[in-house]
């Protein structure tokens, strides 16, 4: 199975004792997520937990058409899952440099957190410019 090179994995077994459906990152369970506890945190109800990591994640030296495709048939395992938004926010907050999370590739991430950015910039200038008059009015 592949895995992603960016940080430790460990194995999450099913309470059953039934073979662990995919390897996932350590840090998967800490971001806080409304209405889920410890014992059930966001992941234990992902989809892709059922289907081969080698969907989500690239092989070294993938060639391009064959990356889209896979990265494709990831995304519509991504669009059918319950909790694809806690996924997303996730991979956005870490940030995780591979795979796809939440729908999004690694690419189509840092064009998010690009925006979100820009966009937070843009709010503090506006904030500052209606301060000023009223500062400078005082």
């Amino acid at each position: 199975m592949l895995q992603p090179t960016h940080q430790s994995l460990q194995v999450a077994v099913p309470a059953d004792g039934a073979s662990p459906a995919r390897a996932q990152p350590s840090g998967w369970g800490r971001v806080p997520v409304r209405e889920r506890d410890q014992d059930n945190p966001w992941h234990s109800d992902a989809v892709c937990r059922r289907d081969e990591a080698g969907l989500f994640f690239a092989p070294s030296k993938e060639p391009t058409a064959a990356r889209l495709s896979r990265e494709e048939a990831a995304k519509r395992v991504c669009a059918r899952c319950p909790v694809m938004v806690e996924c997303r926010e996730h991979a956005l907050l870490q940030p995780e440099p591979y795979g796809v999370w939440g729908g999004l590739t690694a690419a189509e991430r840092r064009v998010v957190l690009a925006r979100r950015r820009r966009r937070d910039l843009e709010l503090k200038k506006a904030t500052r410019a209606a301060a000023g008059p009223i500062a400078a009015a005082g």
